[in-house]
C-alpha cells in the first residue's frame, strides 16, 4: 500500500504564492507519473500539471506561467510552486501518484484559498 500526504495550501491574497509538497510513503518500488490535479466548487476535478519521472512536464493552459512543478525522486515527493495566485485558483488541490507494480493512488486534497 502507498500513501500520499500533502502539504503547504492555505489561504492567500491575489497576487501571492503557495508551495505544495506531497510526499510518498509506504512500498514503492518506483514512480512513474506524479501530478497535481484541483477541484472547485461546483466544478469537476481538471489536471493542473504533470511530471514524469523523467521530469518531462505538462501544464493546464490557465497555470502556464505561473505555477511550476518539480519532483525529487531520491524523496518520493512532488511539488507545486504557485505564484500570481487568482480567486479562481481557490479549489482543493489533489496530488497523484502512479507507482510502479503497484497502481494510481491520490492524497486526501489539500485546499488553496486566494482571496481577492
Amino acid at each position: 500500500q502507498v500513501q500520499l500526504v500533502e502539504s503547504g495550501g492555505g489561504l492567500v491574497q491575489a497576487g501571492g504564492s503557495l508551495r505544495l509538497s506531497c510526499a510518498a510513503s509506504g512500498n514503492i518500488f518506483s514512480i512513474n507519473d506524479m501530478g497535481w490535479y484541483r477541484r472547485a466548487p461546483g466544478k469537476q476535478r481538471e489536471l493542473v500539471a504533470g511530471i514524469t519521472s523523467g521530469r518531462y512536464t505538462n501544464y493546464a493552459d490557465f497555470v502556464k506561467g505561473r505555477f511550476t512543478i518539480s519532483r525529487v525522486n531520491a524523496k518520493n515527493t512532488v511539488y507545486l510552486h504557485m505564484n500570481s495566485l487568482k480567486p479562481e485558483d481557490t479549489a482543493v488541490y489533489y496530488c497523484h501518484a502512479d507507482v510502479a507494480r503497484s497502481g494510481r493512488y491520490w492524497g486526501q486534497g489539500t485546499q488553496v484559498t486566494v482571496s481577492s
